[in-house]
């Protein structure tokens, strides 16, 4: 979600690339959330950390805390930033408990992305 909205609102100006430590398939309330704000996930192909050279980029932006151990094999501590966001597929509930908290998790990235980049301007 935090490459498709910082794609969506950065103008161009961020290369972006997203990965997890696992590759996996695309999560559907992903999908489902972020169709909400008009943007499609259709392009997003799933990859691990591994496959990406991370040296190209000046800040990885890690969700987990194994991301962030795994991100500091590739590139120096100072170019990792892990932000400690809730994992929305923990979610126990019903189908609207679970969107609600996919939508908290879209809508805190965004506004986390906006008060880090200061170009990326739009907040939900």
């Amino acid at each position: 979600m935090a490459a498709a909205l910082l794609r969506l609102n950065g103008n161009g100006e961020f290369a972006t690339d997203s990965a997890g430590i696992y590759e996996g398939g695309l999560d559907p309330f992903v999908e489902i959330v972020m169709k909400e704000l008009g943007v499609s996930m259709d392009l997003h192909e799933p990859k691990e950390l591994s496959s990406i050279d991370i040296s190209k980029f000046d800040t990885v932006i890690a969700l987990t805390p194994e991301a962030a151990i795994e991100a500091r094999k590739f590139l120096p501590h100072d170019g990792i930033e892990f932000w400690d966001i809730e994992n929305p597929s923990e979610e126990r509930g019903g189908r609207d408990a679970i969107l609600e908290s996919y939508r908290n998790v879209r809508n805190e990235l965004a506004n986390r992305l906006a008060d880090r980049f200061p170009e990326f301007h739009e907040k939900p």
